[in-house]
């Protein structure tokens, strides 16, 4: 696909990534998937049922096909980032995962056939995807409770609770939580901190609706990183509304910066929680690649994770 503004067109044959193992992923996809066909869309289906399927699938039907649409979560489109990047192929989303952080940020509908409707409308958006130690993510990485929180959270769990199931997870977590010590590196220098958290993020939403910052958005060629400095576990609950609205960085307890490049590390290693899923240690080196995935979009207007200069309309030749 190459982008001309001015010129929507929607995909004329499409790979079609399902993941069964997503909560509702093997479920109604009847009614999106007739959008698609009555669109003119002619469809690939490839059941994934592990992550390392996702981007080899992609790689093989690249000159097949003129766009691929994911039917998943954020663990899903996560799979499908090296691929994307690789391939140039835009992305659709039909957003069945447990919180849909992505599709959030992006402002796509929930409803499936919606969402379907704003693949056939052929618009789409360039957006920015993050990396930490060469594993891409599209929403936030992080270390310390995230990640204790995403090697609690079972995909067993988000089947059978759904968002409900953050809230007991982050509950187990909470009640063992003790701060660690890490060193942040950005273009200020180096700063060692007492944490419980640090997160980057690349993206505006993650962790079923929580902002990484209030003015992030997913194609401002930055990162935002907050680290949650407090001694006292039990403050997080007075933070609650400000992470749903990205204003937790007004405590003096919560550092923040913005920039294109941060490395973090800690005396022993630490996982890394990427969209969800643990896939590296520290030390870490996180960067942006700015622009590197184009994204099917609603035309109008400008979603609160992404910016109004963003919009980009193309066509698929």
């Amino acid at each position: 696909m190459t982008l001309q503004a001015g010129h929507p067109r929607r995909p004329r044959r499409a790979l079609l990534l399902v993941n069964p193992m997503s909560r509702g992923g093997a479920g109604p996809l009847t009614d999106a998937l007739e959008r698609l066909d009555e669109a003119g869309v002619q469809l690939v289906s490839v059941r994934t049922r592990s992550p390392t399927e996702v981007t080899p699938v992609i790689r093989e039907c690249r000159g097949d096909v003129e766009a691929v649409i994911a039917a998943g979560g954020d663990g899903t489109l996560n799979a499908a980032a090296q691929g994307l990047v690789e391939t140039g192929l835009p992305l659709g989303i039909l957003p069945v995962g447990t919180a849909n952080d992505l599709a959030r940020t992006l402002g796509l509908p929930t409803d499936l056939a919606a969402a379907a409707a704003v693949i056939a409308g052929g618009h789409a958006r360039a957006i920015d995807v993050g990396d930490v130690n060469g594993h891409l993510f599209f929403n936030v990485a992080s270390l310390g409770l995230s990640a204790e929180l995403a090697g609690t959270l079972t995909r067993e769990h988000k089947r059978r609770w759904g968002r409900l199931s953050y809230a007991i997870a982050a509950a187990r977590v909470l009640l063992r939580a003790r701060p660690f010590t890490a060193e942040i590196v950005d273009q200020d220098g180096s700063k060692t901190v007492k944490t419980l958290q640090i997160a980057v993020g690349n993206g505006r939403y993650y962790g079923g609706g929580n902002a990484v910052a209030e003015e992030a958005r997913i194609d401002d060629h930055h990162l935002d990183l907050y680290s949650l400095e407090f001694s006292a576990v039990w403050k997080l609950a007075l933070l609650a509304r400000g992470f749903r609205a990205g204003r937790h960085g007004l405590w003096s307890e919560v550092r923040t910066a913005r920039d294109t490049n941060f490395e973090i590390r800690t005396r022993k290693p630490r996982p890394i929680n990427t969209d969800g899923e643990l896939v590296t240690f520290t030390p870490a080196r996180f960067r942006v690649h700015p622009g590197a995935v184009t994204v099917f979009t609603p035309a109008e207007p400008a979603t609160a994770g992404l910016g109004a200069a963003a919009a980009v309309a193309s066509r698929v030749s």
